[in-house]
């Protein structure tokens, strides 16, 4: 029997996904969209209002994302934030507490920090060779706006029992523990992001929240398609010789790679589970949470990017 998504289960729901513009977070967006939820999108890039800073300069934007949301049969609204400037955050909590009067699903997945992570030709340099400047951008991209973010709106999660927070990042706390992640300054931030999750569900339980923190495994984001010169539907091609008979584009790993949806779907998951309390302060892959809801990828499967570490690549792009 083919998994299929249930379009009612989060109904009336309301969820604010920060960093929806890609990769994950747009697919984390997609899949609640899919189940019914309203889903506040946001991010820097603006179809209306421009970058807003961006790191990327890239197409993408929070508005094309709110309308997949709608496509999909959710409600979808595009807000552009900067989740670095706390006004702007504590505009958007007020806004979403004017329109909605509830909060049910907060999602930090805001990142940026793929440019000043750098590629393989960059992993691995000592801490005392990279730039100073550079390293702690990543850090407050990648933590800081996690706070920040936090701060302005878990007052309108706990307001009622059963709210849910997620914190994305790319490994999970075991992994993290005993795998050097490309340079200090990404080490850190992805344990932090772990830990983040592990205190907040600390600081929720007593109102009946849950926090945990998912990591996809080696994701088809936006920027991980255009590094291999393919696309969603031609993903398969970058594990096929090039056209001098060479080596493939992708290593053998990336045959277990995941479309955003998927770990969108986890998120779609824990939402609609009234037992969602169990995985509060964890921190879970989204192959794990396919196996424990029987969801799937839009492709049918059930990819596991994290099964035996060396089929997984520091650049899964988790957040891009």
């Amino acid at each position: 029997m083919v998994w299929t998504p249930d379009p009612k289960v989060l109904r009336g729901r309301v969820a604010v996904v920060a960093g929806a513009t890609r990769g994950a977070g747009r697919g984390i967006a997609a899949a609640l969209g899919e189940a019914g939820a309203t889903v506040v999108c946001t991010g820097r890039s603006s179809r209306v209002h421009g970058s807003g800073g961006s790191d990327y300069g890239r197409p993408e934007t929070v508005e094309e994302t709110a309308e997949l949301v709608t496509r999909l049969g959710g409600q979808g609204v595009a807000v552009q934030v900067d989740h670095l400037d706390s006004a702007q955050v504590g505009r958007l909590a007020a806004r979403v507490r004017e329109e909605f009067g509830r909060l049910d699903v907060l999602v930090n997945d805001i990142w940026g920090g793929e440019l000043l992570k750098g590629g393989p030709a960059r992993w691995n340099t000592p801490l005392w060779e990279l730039g100073l400047d550079d390293g702690l951008r990543l850090l407050r991209l990648a933590v800081d706006t996690h706070l920040i973010t936090s701060h302005h709106l878990l007052p309108l999660l706990v307001e009622r029992p059963g709210g849910l927070l997620v914190e994305v990042t790319d490994g999970t706390r075991e992994i993290n523990a005993s795998w050097y992640r490309i340079s200090v300054f990404y080490d850190l931030a992805k344990a932090a992001v772990n830990r983040l999750a592990f205190s907040q569900g600390h600081e929720l339980a007593p109102y009946g929240a849950t926090a945990l923190a998912l990591t996809p495994g080696w994701l088809r984001s936006e920027m991980m398609l255009d590094a291999y010169g393919v696309t969603e539907d031609t993903w398969r091609d970058a594990l096929l010789p090039d056209r001098s008979g060479g080596l493939p584009t992708a290593p053998e790993g990336f045959a277990r790679s995941e479309s955003p949806r998927y770990v969108g779907r986890a998120v779609a998951a824990l939402a609609a589970d009234p037992g969602r309390e169990r995985w509060n302060q964890g921190s879970v892959t989204s192959a794990r949470l396919a196996a424990e809801y029987g969801f799937t990828d839009v492709d049918g499967t059930r990819p596991d990017g994290w099964s035996g570490q060396g089929g997984k690549s520091a650049q899964s792009g988790a957040d891009a």
